[in-house]
């Protein structure tokens, strides 16, 4: 998601564990089971539901249990407190939950001693409780996590660590990790600097004139919908480590599909703008790229809130305000009340509100922009 790195294609996209053929099925299923009990509290802390300890698992090829390890339970605790603290700062943004569902998928599990990593997919759908006129029902994610387990001499396993293996951590019930600031990005001839965009929730704006520009809005939101979670095989996927991230990939395709006109030259000219399955420029695939072009170019025009976008524009986001964007949305629903909802990749994310990624990153800075 952040540019100035190498954007490397992910061809081989899948899981980071090469599986085990001789770990039994029982097994898999246990670690599976108590991946799914962790996942599952921390999506109940933002619904309110009643969360457990994640259960003592009896495995079947290995002798003793399967449980959290102390470190781990600690961790887990402090993370279903920052949830619930969540939970209550999207209340007073005027959004609750009033279900939650969460299921795990394990992918590859391999075991080396008495050391065991798991790769596993988890799929979370959210219900929005107070569901008004132009409302989605529901929210939703996948996102990858990678699970370790250690051993002792009897036998009794322990997770002990969770480590989300997406490239970044926006999905709705992850707890956001402290950012170590990088030095901002700049070309040689001074590209342009987008505006902060307030975070604070005004009155209503007049709704977006969806037909000024010539661009099908419509199509962009039908696009992104389709590939939210169901990647487009015609461009290539830049998930993965080292790849620098697919958000920015997905935002230009689904702008592409509602008419962005391809921009041909220089793959490192940020004037210009063009993606394929066997080449993109850096700003269709990078953040800050993308927001340079689309500013010099005039496709876009800053907005001065980011509740003032309606769907077809484009949101990004700088995590710990060192001035280089980290991450590229596009708002795909806009309800009644002005709450502007976004899709987009790394962590494939459906129809998330604006004011649920300002409760869970305060201290981002936002721009907006309307395309």
């Amino acid at each position: 998601m952040v540019a100035g790195v190498a954007l490397v294609p992910n061809w081989s996209a899948g899981a980071a564990v090469v599986d085990d053929p001789t770990v039994d099925a029982a097994t898999k299923a246990t670690f599976q089971k108590l991946a799914d009990a962790v996942f599952t509290d921390r999506t109940q802390a933002l619904v309110g539901g009643t969360t457990q300890s994640a259960p003592q698992q009896r495995t079947h090829r290995f002798s003793g249990d399967v449980r959290m390890s102390g470190t781990q339970t600690r961790a887990e605790k402090s993370a279903l407190t920052e949830l619930r603290g969540r939970k209550d700062r999207l209340a007073k943004l005027g959004e609750q939950y009033s279900a939650g569902s969460t299921s795990v998928k394990l992918d590859a599990t391999q075991v080396k001693g008495r050391r065991a990593t798991v790769d596993v997919t988890e799929t979370t759908s959210l219900t929005y409780k107070k569901v008004e006129a132009n409302q989605p029902k529901t929210t939703g994610f996948q996102a990858h996590h990678e699970l370790t387990f250690k051993a002792d001499r009897e036998g009794n396993w322990q997770l002990t660590d969770v480590k989300d293996t997406d490239d970044g951590y926006l999905a709705v019930n992850q707890v956001a990790k402290p950012e170590v600031a990088k030095p901002a990005t700049a070309a040689d001839d001074g590209p342009p600097d987008a505006p902060k965009a307030a975070t604070t929730r005004p009155a209503p704006a007049n709704p977006k004139n969806m037909t000024a520009s010539g661009y099908d809005y419509k199509a962009m939101v039908a696009y992104a919908t389709k590939y939210w979670n169901n990647y487009n095989t015609e461009y290539p996927d830049f998930n993965g480590e080292g790849a620098g991230g697919d958000c920015t990939n997905f935002v230009s395709q689904s702008l592409k599909a509602g008419g962005w006109k391809h921009v041909p030259g220089s793959t490192d000219d940020f004037h210009k703008w063009f993606g394929t399955k066997d080449i993109q420029s850096d700003s269709f695939i990078g953040v800050n790229e993308f927001s340079w072009f689309a500013l010099s170019s005039k496709r876009v025009t800053p907005l001065a809130n980011v509740f003032q976008a309606d769907i077809g524009d484009v949101i990004q986001m700088d995590f710990n305000k060192d001035g280089s964007k980290d991450h590229s949305m596009i708002v795909t629903k806009r309800d009644a009340q002005g709450v502007p909802y976004v899709t987009y990749h790394s962590t494939n994310t459906y129809n998330r509100s604006v004011a649920s990624l300002v409760a869970s990153y305060p201290t981002a800075a936002f721009y907006a922009y309307r395309t």
